[in-house]
């Protein structure tokens, strides 16, 4: 893991220079994710990515909020991230995150390969074989 990067309730880093690894760590239920700071996302992943188009694990197994609808289509129709994102795959523990993701993936972003897991190593796993497909490799 390298170029750890902090920014608000989140942790951003590579991991195993293949996969962009999100952790989000928040307990108030009333945290509203707004779009000035999913701007700031999208800054650091294009950074963390240098060019190269990976796929992303995010693990929000330690956060409770939600998302605004503006920031919500801005994270998932970003031009940016579209060249970057292979594939996403999410860490969650609880039903009502789960649902949280199917409703986000299903409205904003239905076209991007995801994934909602329970434990890191399913997500590694998820992204490696997304990646090899991506790039035609076994």
């Amino acid at each position: 893991m390298e170029n750890p990067v902090a920014f608000g309730h989140g942790k951003f880093l590579t991991h195993y220079d293949d996969v962009v690894f999100f952790q989000f760590n928040n307990s108030e239920s009333f945290y509203n994710l707004d779009l000035k700071t999913a701007k700031k996302i999208i800054d650091i992943v294009v950074t963390l990515c240098n060019g190269k188009p990976m796929s992303f694990i995010i693990d929000i197994r330690g956060f409770r909020g939600s998302f605004s609808a503006e920031a919500a289509n801005f994270l998932a129709n970003s031009s940016e991230l579209l060249k970057l994102r292979i594939s996403e795959a999410f860490i969650t523990n609880s039903i009502a995150t789960n649902l949280l993701i199917a409703s986000y993936k299903r409205i904003y972003d239905p076209v991007t390969p995801h994934v909602i897991c329970d434990e890191v190593r399913s997500a590694e796993q998820y992204c490696l074989q997304s990646k090899n497909t991506f790039y035609g490799s076994d």
